[in-house]
């Protein structure tokens, strides 16, 4: 089994409102990623939230996706945190590894989610990542042999530890899929995104703001 972690209990201080919640081709990031984590055949899916626990849950559940939604209460810690409540829950007897990807990254299509964890079961490196054009995308593939690496991690360095400490392991999966490594971190990067406002005061999805192909 492998199981995907969610990350979408950050604070969202540079977008200034829940980047989880952010309306996108009719539904929100958050369940964007959702889909496309089930679409790829992850087995299960669990969703970190913070503070918007109730509305992150409405927002998956409302969409008919089948995920678990926990909240991290240790957030303020940073991200390593909230995958490490994540991990708690996913973590059960059969998980052969877990698939981290980030909320703000919704446009990551459901075949390079597919590629990694097919190169995970090829290869049975302990982490796998995306490629794109030299660049390291996501979602990052982590096995079950470093899950306890990755809780004696350093929570100023996060996972990128684990990440440096098998360096050599490393297994690379170069795909054509620009939304993988494309984070929307501000309101300037969501409205290229979703184009201009159809209506005053109200932004509409836009060409581009349609959800990830699965």
């Amino acid at each position: 089994m492998i199981v995907g972690i969610i990350l979408a209990a950050g604070a969202s201080s540079r977008m200034g409102r829940p980047k989880a919640l952010l309306p996108l081709g009719g539904e929100t990031f958050v369940s964007c990623v959702c889909r496309t984590l089930l679409a790829a055949g992850a087995d299960d899916v669990v969703v970190v939230a913070g503070a918007e626990l109730e509305a992150v849950t409405s927002a998956v559940h409302g969409a008919g996706l089948s995920a678990r939604i926990i909240e991290n209460p240790r957030r303020h810690e940073g991200q390593l945190s909230s995958l490490l409540a994540g991990l708690a829950v996913a973590d059960r007897p059969g998980v052969e590894a877990v698939v981290v990807h980030l909320v703000d990254a919704p446009l990551v299509a459901a075949g390079t989610v597919r590629a990694v964890m097919d190169a995970f079961r090829r290869t049975r490196a302990p982490v796998v990542r995306p490629v794109v054009n030299g660049r390291h995308g996501h979602p990052v593939l982590f096995a079950r042999g470093v899950f306890d690496e990755l809780r004696r991690a350093d929570p100023s360095v996060g996972a990128k530890a684990v990440v440096r400490a098998h360096a050599t392991e490393v297994f690379e999966v170069p795909v054509d899929d620009a939304g993988a490594c494309q984070d929307i971190d501000t309101p300037a990067d969501y409205a290229r995104l979703v184009g201009p406002p159809r209506d005053q005061g109200t932004q509409g999805p836009g060409g581009r703001g349609a959800a990830p192909e699965v």
